[in-house]
């Protein structure tokens, strides 16, 4: 595994030419968006420049050309993540749509009253209001795993959370709120061992580490393009295909239909049956683009870099007394994503204070307010950490840190609250 070069990588990245209050931009939101390479902006813009033509229903070139290219991303997608046909990648508007299409098309005809879904508290919002929403329409029992003060999952508790009952297990890969890295072999196979269909959100994951579903062993897998250097407008669901098969469309309308009569229609074959209406084609051709950037790196090279900068990070952020880190202490439990909270302040105020020094970090309840509730938060500062940061990065934070510090007068007498 070779070292990737941060600086050679950042000249690849337009925005990097900006300033942000007057200083170098530091981005350290990556687990809400990533910022895009100059290819995959080229390739938005030559697609609506040379090719722009709706797909699938066209005999003319432009129209064969624009499909061409987004069936041919949907195979690299089907490379990227091991799977086994790109007829089971279904492209999605984002992760959110691909798990309520699981929600809807598989939950509605398959679980009946009585049944049990099991998530985590961990879960992102999408993960979980779905099945909220599904559970009580259906007459369905929601449990959940609990987290540990440590932010892991304890795999005795997900044992004993899981019961004859479990007809869906679904969890993320990785917390976007604590960074924590589950261990998703052995969740999916306790997920399996009492016959649940399993799903996992791999939203954090896609990005950052390599994503295999076939060695996974899951039934849906669920991510975003625009977390992982492409554009916004585009998620992947990766289903098996004997599910994706037996499940009813989420969508009525166009593309997804074999017949319509006045009487009824049959369906499309995989994977059109979940694609209704005229897809978000353009920005499926600049997905492509993506792929091939994060390839050419290589996801272990990135996975390497970034547990060193976070190692460094959360190394500086514990440094300070008046700072909680949330999340695993154990490097080999913990991403890029760190979460941390000053004593006294409100998340935004950090924000804001960041801001100042040109360092951009998330700040709130990242969409998964259960989990803060059980920190006995209302939210935290998040810095997230991609191929593009480097040293100079965890330096800034550390400015910004000090700055908020002696702006606010933290531990000193001044600065209780």
């Amino acid at each position: 595994m070779s070292r990737l070069d941060p600086a050679a990588l950042k000249a690849d990245f337009p925005i990097f030419k900006r300033l942000v209050r007057g200083k170098p931009l530091v981005y350290l939101d990556n687990a809400a968006t990533s910022q895009k390479p100059r290819a995959v902006i080229d390739a938005l813009v030559d697609f609506y420049e040379n090719h722009n033509a709706n797909v699938h229903r066209g005999v003319h070139t432009l129209s064969e050309e624009a499909t061409a290219m987004v069936e041919a991303v949907r195979a690299k997608t089907a490379a990227f993540i091991g799977a086994p046909k790109p007829e089971t990648v279904v492209f999605t508007r984002n992760a959110t749509e691909s798990i309520n299409l699981v929600a809807y098309s598989w939950g509605r005809k398959f679980l009946k009253a009585g049944d049990e879904i099991v998530i985590t508290e961990m879960e992102h919002h999408s993960n979980m209001v779905p099945w909220q929403l599904l559970a009580k329409e259906k007459g369905l029992t929601l449990k959940y795993v609990p987290v540990e003060l440590d932010g892991t999952l304890d795999l005795d508790k997900v044992k004993k959370t899981l019961g004859p009952k479990t007809r869906l297990f679904a969890f993320t890969a990785l917390s976007n709120a604590l960074g924590t890295v589950n261990p998703v072999d052995q969740l999916v196979q306790a997920g399996r061992s009492v016959g649940a269909a399993v799903l996992v959100d791999a939203c954090q994951w896609a990005p950052h580490r390599r994503l295999d579903v076939s060695s996974w062993g899951a039934d849906f897998v669920a991510f975003s393009a625009h977390k992982m250097l492409g554009p916004t407008g585009i998620g992947v669901l990766w289903g098996r295909e004997e599910l994706l098969e037996a499940m009813d469309p989420f969508l009525g309308g166009g593309d997804m239909i074999s017949r319509v009569t006045l009487e009824g229609a049959t369906w499309n074959v995989l994977p059109y049956k979940f694609e209704a209406g005229t897809p978000n084609f353009a920005d499926a051709v600049a997905f492509g683009p993506a792929l091939d950037y994060l390839e050419k790196v290589g996801l272990d090279a990135i996975r390497a870099h970034e547990d060193a900068l976070a190692a460094k990070a959360v190394a500086l952020l514990e440094a300070e007394p008046v700072v909680r880190v949330l999340g695993p202490k154990d490097p080999a439990e913990r991403s890029g994503v760190i979460s941390f909270n000053l004593a006294g302040l409100h998340p935004h105020d950090v924000g804001t204070v960041f801001d100042l020094e040109g360092v951009a970090v998330r700040v709130g309840h990242h969409c998964c307010q259960p989990l803060m509730h059980r920190f006995q938060c209302g939210g935290t500062a998040r810095a997230s950490f991609y191929l593009y940061n480097d040293e100079s990065d965890v330096e800034a934070l550390g400015r910004a840190l000090r700055r908020t510090i002696e702006f606010f007068k933290l531990g000193t007498k001044a600065g209780a609250r």
